[in-house]
């Protein structure tokens, strides 16, 4: 019993999170993932007895325990992924910090994106000295493009113009970081060093994009509202699943 109200009530709680992000939020596909996973929770929790009936020998016995070590899986990755992404290592002595850009509402940043920023303030005053690459372009339901969201929310907080790099091409992390670079290397052609912001969920897959793109950067992680952490940790999984396997 303490199971099947366990897993129904994992499970409604992922189905109507999603729902409710679908609605207040730019749609995507960890809002897909995250109700189709809530759905199977939600089953296996109200036919719980019938379905452990069911799959007690044969070949259905082995699937079952699969689906088990591919939950342990995704947990395992996820656990991994949080952990690495709360763990900054930046200098505040860099040349440029790169903003990764996140779902803008309109013309409006989301509120991800808005802690990336409140973070990018942070590291401007302890290093005023650093460039600040806002990197992002237009995307479904955006007004503007995601870099000049993101360069009007710094200059509402005192961050110089001539401080700010739009970057407004990227339609992707690896993206991001690739066209930040072409932009970098023109800018410092005697070399430079640099730090990225992302959300903590995040930063594990960032990092390993900004290597394949040619970037050594150190990263900072910024928080993230408690109801989108389920949304975000689902999508991010096939994210760093599909990274793994084709590098991007």
């Amino acid at each position: 019993m303490f199971f099947q109200i366990l897993l129904s009530g994992f499970g409604v709680f992922f189905i109507g999170n999603a729902l409710i992000l679908a609605i207040i939020t730019n749609f995507h596909f960890g809002i897909l993932a995250t109700v189709f996973l809530g759905v199977l929770l939600l089953l296996y929790g109200i036919f719980y007895h019938k379905v452990n009936q069911w799959t007690e020998k044969g070949i259905l016995k082995w699937l079952r325990r699969l689906v088990y070590l591919g939950f342990l899986f995704v947990a395992g990755t996820l656990f991994f992924a949080g952990a690495y992404g709360q763990m900054d290592n930046s200098t505040y002595k860099e040349h440029a910090l790169i903003v990764l850009g996140a779902a803008v509402h309109g013309d409006t940043v989301s509120l991800p994106l808005a802690h990336r920023l409140d973070r990018a303030v942070e590291y401007y005053e302890k290093n005023p000295y650093a460039v600040i690459v806002v990197s992002g372009g237009q995307g479904p339901q955006e007004h503007v493009t995601e870099a000049y969201a993101m360069e009007q929310y710094l200059l509402k907080r005192n961050v110089p113009e001539h401080m700010i790099i739009k970057e407004e091409q990227a339609t992707s992390t690896y993206e991001n970081f690739k066209y930040s670079k072409e932009i970098l290397d023109e800018r410092f052609p005697d070399g430079y060093t640099t730090a990225f912001v992302t959300n903590g969920f995040h930063a594990y897959r960032a990092s390993r994009l900004a290597q394949n793109a040619g970037l050594n950067a150190n990263h900072i992680h910024a928080d993230m509202e408690w109801y989108e952490i389920s949304v975000n940790y689902i999508r991010e999984f096939f994210a760093i699943v599909k990274m793994w396997v084709f590098g991007v």
